[in-house]
């Protein structure tokens, strides 16, 4: 898997117990609509994967994070032939105070859940939970 080759990226904010999360639209023909998401979407142009992540977090909730606060990055390939994969990272910014979210314009909401809360959803994106379950156990073993 070429990790040039993507067509976005996802981005987990987590700061102390809580994830940024965003509410899809609930309109007919998106991906997962009226579903609770992650920040993130596709790649525009040629951009890097990193970069992908951190101007649709500016784009959908208006938080600005460094590349240093990124802990943990995977790609993940696509389920359908022929797609290409998907980058999804985890930042831990050193907040003592979680920034407001600000909603852009998609979406219903955007708050600060705590992450337990978020993962026992019912109307969670899918593969979300997976990826922050993968991030989790590695997190477990290097302890």
């Amino acid at each position: 898997m070429n990790i040039n080759d993507f067509s976005g990226a996802k981005i987990a904010i987590l700061a102390r117990d809580h994830v940024l999360a965003l509410l899809r639209d609930n309109k007919p023909g998106i991906p997962f609509p009226n579903m609770w998401d992650l920040p993130g979407g596709g790649r525009d142009g040629a951009e890097a994967p990193l970069d992908c992540a951190l101007r649709e977090l500016w784009e959908e909730a208006a938080i600005r994070i460094s590349p240093e606060d990124v802990t943990w990055r995977r790609l993940y390939r696509n389920p359908q032939p022929g797609g290409l994969a998907h980058w999804f990272f985890v930042a831990r910014p050193g907040w003592l105070t979680l920034p407001p979210p600000r909603l852009g314009d998609e979406g219903q909401a955007a708050r600060w859940m705590p992450v337990e809360k978020f993962l026992s959803l019912e109307n969670v994106v899918p593969h979300l939970v997976v990826r922050l379950a993968d991030h989790h156990g590695d997190i477990c073993a290097e302890a």
